[in-house]
């Protein structure tokens, strides 16, 4: 399927500002530009998220006595029956609780949930493992601090996008092999993970520029957040490369096809079933990496959302949603 003709316009748009030197890719520019260029953009991207959502403003404890914040997004007037533990993308070095803003607004309106969504620290100031420690740590924090909130320690999906879907199926390996007791863990929500961070596949080089996330910006992610070498070879970074992934809670892998992470999702996919981990495969066909924030963009959204929450419906079981 061709690009979806609204996200074409808008690359369209984007590739005249580099053309005429109004914008440059996210590589060339410092970490500082880049992080700033990224929240600018997010307010274009989905500038009319749901209001009627509830905010709580959070902080998280961490290991190394940091205290980071947190949100907790729900639906006025519900009882919440699930909690979705939401970890953000950009790369580990761009990226925060405000410029996702707007999926966890999205997600809380999918059903009766609260969405809990911690923030982590960025590379370079904080390289690998730190992203994962905090993430870690938030989850642990939320085991601690969920009935206080008000939250049902019963049913817990663990969610991200891009790199907080790495996030994400870490933490589901990790409680899958008895490694870390978090809450009952029911399902995993990943949206266009990054997956392996040393192979470079057909979709790297097909859709290298010109489709929102570039093959060159990958490499400078992770150069910032890995630097030497033996990281890339951490499973933590590269779920792909775990030697015997463990049979985990059901996962809903969710892929753009003009991404250049397209064919490592793919390959973890298959990774998954062939686990034993029930995996549903959805790809949206025209659209690109970081779909879940161009809602302003694309009206393909809306069923990219509904088909999420049919599938945590459908997952966690109607009788934990009555």
């Amino acid at each position: 399927m061709s690009l979806d003709c609204d996200l074409e316009a808008f690359l369209e748009l984007a590739e005249f500002g580099r053309l005429t030197g109004k914008s440059q890719p996210m590589h060339q520019l410092s970490v500082a530009q880049a992080r700033k260029e990224f929240e600018n953009t997010s307010r274009l991207l989905d500038p009319d998220p749901p209001a009627q959502v509830k905010l709580r403003e959070l902080l998280v404890d961490c290991r190394d006595g940091a205290r980071l914040p947190a949100r907790l997004y729900q639906r006025p007037d519900i009882t919440p029956k699930a909690t979705l533990l939401y970890l953000h993308g950009g790369g580990y070095v761009v990226g925060s609780l405000n410029s996702h803003d707007c999926v966890c607004r999205r997600l809380a309106c999918l059903g009766d949930y609260a969405v809990f969504a911690p923030e982590y620290r960025l590379a370079p100031e904080y390289p690998f493992p730190t992203a994962v420690h905090d993430a870690q740590d938030a989850v642990n924090w939320l085991r601690y601090n969920a009935l206080e909130l008000g939250l049902d320690t019963t049913v817990l999906v663990l969610a991200g996008d891009s790199v907080g879907a790495t996030l994400a199926t870490v933490l589901a390996i990790e409680e899958a092999a008895g490694q870390t007791h978090i809450l009952t863990l029911k399902a995993q929500l990943l949206f266009y993970p990054v997956t392996e961070s040393n192979t470079r596949r057909t979709s790297h080089q097909h859709y290298a520029e010109g489709y929102l996330l570039e093959s060159k910006t990958l490499d400078w992610f992770y150069e910032h957040y890995l630097g030497r070498a033996q990281a890339r070879d951490d499973w933590r970074a590269s779920p792909l490369l775990h030697p015997a992934l463990p049979a985990m809670t059901p996962a809903y892998v969710n892929l753009a096809q003009y991404d250049p992470l397209f064919d490592e999702g793919l390959d973890y996919a298959g990774k998954l079933e062939a686990s034993g981990t029930p995996t549903t495969l959805r790809i949206e066909a025209g659209l690109t990496h970081d779909f879940l924030r161009m809602s302003g963009i694309t009206g393909a959204t809306v069923e990219v959302y509904a088909a999420a929450g049919r599938w945590l419906e459908q997952t966690l079981g109607r009788e934990y949603l009555k």
